[in-house]
Protein backbone atom coordinates (compact mmCIF):
# COMPACT_ATOMS: atom_id res chain seq x y z
CA UNK A 1 0.00 0.00 0.00
CA UNK A 2 2.87 2.39 0.91
CA UNK A 3 4.66 1.66 -2.35
CA UNK A 4 1.53 2.41 -4.32
CA UNK A 5 1.12 5.77 -2.60
CA UNK A 6 4.77 6.66 -3.23
CA UNK A 7 4.42 5.59 -6.88
CA UNK A 8 1.37 7.78 -7.38
CA UNK A 9 3.12 10.75 -5.74
CA UNK A 10 6.15 10.22 -7.96
CA UNK A 11 3.90 9.97 -11.01
CA UNK A 12 2.23 13.23 -10.08
CA UNK A 13 5.60 14.93 -9.64
CA UNK A 14 6.67 13.69 -13.08
CA UNK A 15 3.50 15.05 -14.66
CA UNK A 16 3.96 18.41 -12.94
CA UNK A 17 7.61 18.55 -13.99
CA UNK A 18 6.84 17.63 -17.60
CA UNK A 19 3.50 19.42 -17.77
CA UNK A 20 4.16 20.82 -21.22
CA UNK A 21 4.49 17.37 -22.76
CA UNK A 22 1.47 16.13 -20.80
CA UNK A 23 -0.63 19.08 -21.92
CA UNK A 24 0.57 18.79 -25.51
CA UNK A 25 -0.49 15.15 -25.77
CA UNK A 26 -3.86 15.86 -24.09
CA UNK A 27 -4.56 18.68 -26.53
CA UNK A 28 -3.58 16.56 -29.53
CA UNK A 29 -5.80 13.63 -28.50
CA UNK A 30 -8.78 15.86 -27.67
CA UNK A 31 -8.33 17.72 -30.95
CA UNK A 32 -8.29 14.40 -32.83
CA UNK A 33 -11.44 13.33 -30.98
CA UNK A 34 -13.19 16.59 -31.82
CA UNK A 35 -12.19 16.31 -35.46
CA UNK A 36 -13.35 12.73 -35.74
CA UNK A 37 -16.76 13.36 -34.15
CA UNK A 38 -17.36 16.28 -36.52
CA UNK A 39 -15.83 14.91 -39.70
CA UNK A 40 -16.96 11.26 -39.54
CA UNK A 41 -19.96 10.54 -41.71
CA UNK A 42 -23.06 10.13 -39.59
CA UNK A 43 -25.13 6.95 -39.62
CA UNK A 44 -28.68 6.28 -38.51
CA UNK A 45 -30.06 2.84 -37.61
CA UNK A 46 -33.55 1.48 -38.32
CA UNK A 47 -35.09 -1.49 -36.51
CA UNK A 48 -37.93 -3.60 -37.94
CA UNK A 49 -39.84 -6.47 -36.35
CA UNK A 50 -41.01 -8.90 -39.04
CA UNK A 51 -43.90 -11.35 -38.72
CA UNK A 52 -43.29 -14.32 -41.03
CA UNK A 53 -46.13 -15.46 -43.27
CA UNK A 54 -48.25 -18.40 -42.13
CA UNK A 55 -50.79 -20.68 -43.79
CA UNK A 56 -53.19 -22.27 -41.31
CA UNK A 57 -54.31 -25.06 -43.65
CA UNK A 58 -51.28 -27.39 -43.60
CA UNK A 59 -50.95 -31.11 -42.86
CA UNK A 60 -50.96 -32.01 -39.18
CA UNK A 61 -47.50 -31.81 -37.61
CA UNK A 62 -46.14 -29.44 -40.26
CA UNK A 63 -44.94 -25.95 -39.37
CA UNK A 64 -47.57 -23.45 -40.55
CA UNK A 65 -44.85 -20.84 -41.17
CA UNK A 66 -44.14 -20.49 -44.87
CA UNK A 67 -40.40 -20.58 -44.10
CA UNK A 68 -38.49 -21.53 -40.90
CA UNK A 69 -36.90 -18.62 -39.03
CA UNK A 70 -33.38 -19.97 -39.52
CA UNK A 71 -33.88 -20.07 -43.27
CA UNK A 72 -35.38 -16.57 -43.23
CA UNK A 73 -32.30 -15.26 -41.39
CA UNK A 74 -30.00 -16.95 -43.89
CA UNK A 75 -31.99 -15.59 -46.84
CA UNK A 76 -31.84 -12.01 -45.54
CA UNK A 77 -28.05 -12.24 -45.27
CA UNK A 78 -27.46 -13.51 -48.80
CA UNK A 79 -25.94 -11.05 -51.26
CA UNK A 80 -28.48 -11.95 -53.94
CA UNK A 81 -31.42 -10.98 -51.73
CA UNK A 82 -29.70 -7.79 -50.58
CA UNK A 83 -28.99 -6.82 -54.20
CA UNK A 84 -32.70 -7.17 -55.00
CA UNK A 85 -33.53 -4.82 -52.11
CA UNK A 86 -30.95 -2.27 -53.33
CA UNK A 87 -32.29 -2.45 -56.90
CA UNK A 88 -35.87 -2.01 -55.67
CA UNK A 89 -34.79 1.38 -54.27
CA UNK A 90 -33.14 2.36 -57.56
CA UNK A 91 -29.59 2.46 -56.15
CA UNK A 92 -26.46 1.17 -57.91
CA UNK A 93 -25.18 -2.13 -56.50
CA UNK A 94 -21.68 -0.68 -56.06
CA UNK A 95 -22.80 2.53 -54.34
CA UNK A 96 -21.69 3.52 -50.86
CA UNK A 97 -25.28 3.29 -49.62
CA UNK A 98 -25.56 -0.29 -50.85
CA UNK A 99 -22.26 -1.23 -49.22
CA UNK A 100 -23.29 0.25 -45.87
CA UNK A 101 -26.64 -1.58 -46.09
CA UNK A 102 -24.99 -4.96 -46.68
CA UNK A 103 -22.34 -4.40 -44.02
CA UNK A 104 -24.73 -3.20 -41.31
CA UNK A 105 -27.64 -5.60 -41.84
CA UNK A 106 -28.18 -7.77 -38.76
CA UNK A 107 -30.87 -10.36 -38.11
CA UNK A 108 -32.05 -11.78 -34.76
CA UNK A 109 -34.53 -14.62 -34.31
CA UNK A 110 -37.01 -13.90 -31.51
CA UNK A 111 -38.46 -17.32 -30.67
CA UNK A 112 -39.84 -16.12 -27.34
CA UNK A 113 -41.85 -13.35 -29.02
CA UNK A 114 -44.03 -15.54 -31.21
CA UNK A 115 -41.47 -16.46 -33.86
CA UNK A 116 -40.49 -12.98 -35.03
CA UNK A 117 -37.41 -11.70 -36.85
CA UNK A 118 -35.76 -8.46 -35.77
CA UNK A 119 -33.87 -6.62 -38.50
CA UNK A 120 -31.49 -3.68 -38.08
CA UNK A 121 -29.87 -1.69 -40.90
CA UNK A 122 -27.87 1.54 -41.11
CA UNK A 123 -27.83 4.39 -43.61
CA UNK A 124 -26.57 7.94 -44.06
CA UNK A 125 -29.90 9.44 -42.99
CA UNK A 126 -32.88 8.49 -40.86
CA UNK A 127 -35.15 8.55 -43.92
CA UNK A 128 -32.91 6.25 -45.94
CA UNK A 129 -32.50 3.83 -43.03
CA UNK A 130 -36.30 3.56 -42.82
CA UNK A 131 -36.53 3.01 -46.59
CA UNK A 132 -33.99 0.20 -46.48
CA UNK A 133 -35.84 -1.56 -43.65
CA UNK A 134 -39.23 -1.25 -45.35
CA UNK A 135 -37.81 -2.36 -48.73
CA UNK A 136 -36.25 -5.43 -47.09
CA UNK A 137 -39.61 -6.46 -45.61
CA UNK A 138 -41.38 -5.79 -48.92
CA UNK A 139 -38.90 -7.96 -50.85
CA UNK A 140 -39.22 -10.75 -48.28
CA UNK A 141 -43.01 -10.57 -48.63
CA UNK A 142 -42.71 -11.05 -52.40
CA UNK A 143 -40.55 -14.15 -51.91
CA UNK A 144 -42.94 -15.63 -49.34
CA UNK A 145 -45.98 -14.94 -51.52
CA UNK A 146 -44.45 -17.23 -54.12
CA UNK A 147 -43.72 -19.91 -51.54
CA UNK A 148 -47.21 -19.93 -50.06
CA UNK A 149 -49.11 -19.61 -53.34
CA UNK A 150 -49.49 -23.37 -53.92
CA UNK A 151 -50.60 -24.14 -50.37
CA UNK A 152 -53.12 -21.30 -50.39
CA UNK A 153 -54.46 -22.35 -53.79
CA UNK A 154 -55.01 -25.91 -52.57
CA UNK A 155 -56.72 -24.73 -49.38
CA UNK A 156 -59.05 -22.39 -51.27
CA UNK A 157 -59.81 -25.06 -53.86
CA UNK A 158 -60.72 -27.42 -51.02
CA UNK A 159 -63.00 -24.75 -49.53
CA UNK A 160 -64.75 -24.22 -52.87
CA UNK A 161 -65.22 -27.97 -53.23
CA UNK A 162 -66.73 -28.30 -49.75
CA UNK A 163 -69.08 -25.36 -50.33
CA UNK A 164 -70.24 -26.84 -53.64
CA UNK A 165 -70.87 -30.23 -52.00
CA UNK A 166 -72.76 -28.51 -49.19
CA UNK A 167 -74.94 -26.63 -51.65
CA UNK A 168 -75.76 -29.86 -53.50
CA UNK A 169 -76.51 -31.68 -50.23
CA UNK A 170 -78.88 -28.93 -49.08
CA UNK A 171 -80.67 -28.97 -52.42
CA UNK A 172 -80.97 -32.78 -52.29
CA UNK A 173 -82.36 -32.65 -48.75
CA UNK A 174 -85.01 -30.12 -49.80
CA UNK A 175 -85.97 -32.32 -52.74
CA UNK A 176 -86.31 -35.37 -50.48
CA UNK A 177 -88.46 -33.43 -48.04
CA UNK A 178 -90.78 -32.40 -50.87
CA UNK A 179 -90.91 -36.00 -52.14
CA UNK A 180 -91.67 -37.26 -48.64
CA UNK A 181 -94.53 -34.76 -48.33
CA UNK A 182 -96.10 -35.89 -51.57
CA UNK A 183 -95.58 -39.54 -50.64
CA UNK A 184 -97.44 -39.17 -47.37
CA UNK A 185 -100.39 -37.73 -49.20
CA UNK A 186 -100.61 -40.58 -51.76
CA UNK A 187 -99.25 -43.60 -49.88
CA UNK A 188 -101.35 -44.69 -46.94
CA UNK A 189 -99.00 -47.56 -46.05
CA UNK A 190 -96.29 -45.07 -45.06
CA UNK A 191 -93.46 -46.99 -46.79
CA UNK A 192 -92.51 -44.05 -49.04
CA UNK A 193 -92.54 -41.72 -46.07
CA UNK A 194 -90.25 -44.00 -44.06
CA UNK A 195 -87.78 -44.37 -46.93
CA UNK A 196 -87.72 -40.59 -47.46
CA UNK A 197 -87.14 -40.09 -43.73
CA UNK A 198 -84.10 -42.38 -43.82
CA UNK A 199 -82.66 -40.55 -46.82
CA UNK A 200 -83.29 -37.16 -45.21
CA UNK A 201 -81.52 -38.28 -42.02
CA UNK A 202 -78.56 -39.52 -44.05
CA UNK A 203 -78.35 -36.23 -45.89
CA UNK A 204 -78.60 -34.34 -42.62
CA UNK A 205 -75.53 -36.12 -41.24
CA UNK A 206 -73.60 -35.40 -44.42
CA UNK A 207 -74.64 -31.73 -44.26
CA UNK A 208 -73.45 -31.42 -40.67
CA UNK A 209 -70.06 -32.91 -41.57
CA UNK A 210 -69.70 -30.57 -44.54
CA UNK A 211 -70.67 -27.56 -42.42
CA UNK A 212 -68.06 -28.53 -39.81
CA UNK A 213 -65.39 -28.91 -42.49
CA UNK A 214 -66.29 -25.58 -44.07
CA UNK A 215 -66.22 -23.81 -40.71
CA UNK A 216 -62.78 -25.27 -39.95
CA UNK A 217 -61.43 -24.21 -43.36
CA UNK A 218 -62.82 -20.68 -43.00
CA UNK A 219 -61.25 -20.39 -39.54
CA UNK A 220 -57.85 -21.59 -40.73
CA UNK A 221 -57.95 -19.25 -43.73
CA UNK A 222 -58.94 -16.27 -41.58
CA UNK A 223 -56.51 -13.49 -40.68
CA UNK A 224 -55.79 -15.11 -37.30
CA UNK A 225 -54.22 -18.23 -38.85
CA UNK A 226 -53.29 -17.25 -42.41
CA UNK A 227 -51.43 -14.01 -43.10
CA UNK A 228 -48.61 -12.55 -45.18
CA UNK A 229 -45.13 -11.51 -44.13
CA UNK A 230 -45.39 -7.99 -42.76
CA UNK A 231 -44.12 -5.47 -40.24
CA UNK A 232 -45.53 -6.21 -36.83
CA UNK A 233 -44.92 -2.59 -35.76
CA UNK A 234 -43.76 0.49 -37.68
CA UNK A 235 -40.04 0.74 -38.36
CA UNK A 236 -38.27 2.47 -35.47
CA UNK A 237 -35.54 5.03 -36.15
CA UNK A 238 -34.12 7.01 -33.18
CA UNK A 239 -33.87 10.78 -33.55
CA UNK A 240 -30.10 10.85 -33.02
CA UNK A 241 -27.46 9.10 -35.08
CA UNK A 242 -25.88 5.88 -33.81
CA UNK A 243 -22.47 6.71 -35.28
CA UNK A 244 -20.42 8.52 -34.25
CA UNK A 245 -21.65 8.31 -30.66
CA UNK A 246 -20.46 11.62 -29.19
CA UNK A 247 -20.75 10.57 -25.54
CA UNK A 248 -18.87 7.31 -26.11
CA UNK A 249 -16.11 8.84 -28.24
CA UNK A 250 -15.56 11.78 -25.92
CA UNK A 251 -15.37 9.44 -22.93
CA UNK A 252 -12.79 7.27 -24.67
CA UNK A 253 -10.98 10.36 -25.94
CA UNK A 254 -10.63 11.90 -22.47
CA UNK A 255 -9.33 8.65 -20.99
CA UNK A 256 -6.93 8.21 -23.89
CA UNK A 257 -5.75 11.83 -23.54
CA UNK A 258 -4.97 11.42 -19.84
CA UNK A 259 -3.25 8.08 -20.39
CA UNK A 260 -1.15 9.18 -23.37
CA UNK A 261 -0.36 12.48 -21.68
CA UNK A 262 0.98 10.68 -18.64
CA UNK A 263 2.92 8.29 -20.85
CA UNK A 264 4.47 11.20 -22.77
CA UNK A 265 5.50 12.88 -19.50
CA UNK A 266 7.08 9.67 -18.18
CA UNK A 267 8.99 9.09 -21.43
CA UNK A 268 10.22 12.70 -21.50
CA UNK A 269 11.30 12.46 -17.86
CA UNK A 270 13.21 9.23 -18.55
CA UNK A 271 15.00 10.77 -21.50
CA UNK A 272 15.90 13.86 -19.46
CA UNK A 273 17.37 11.73 -16.63
CA UNK A 274 19.37 9.65 -19.11
CA UNK A 275 20.88 12.76 -20.62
Amino acid sequence: MERDEIYLVDMWRIVVREWKWFLLMVVLVLAATYAFTHVARRQWEATAWIQIAQVGQVPQGQDPKVEPLQRVAERLQTKAFQNEVVQSLGLPLDSREAGLYRKSLKVDQLQYAGALVRLTVRADSARQARQFAEATVAQLRVVHQGLEATTLALARARLDEVQADLKDALAERDRLLQTAGRGEAGDKSGQASSLAGVLVASRGEEIRNLQTTRSDLLTRLSASYTYETSLLWPVYVPEGQVFPNAVLFWGVGILAALGLGTFAAVVRNALRRRV
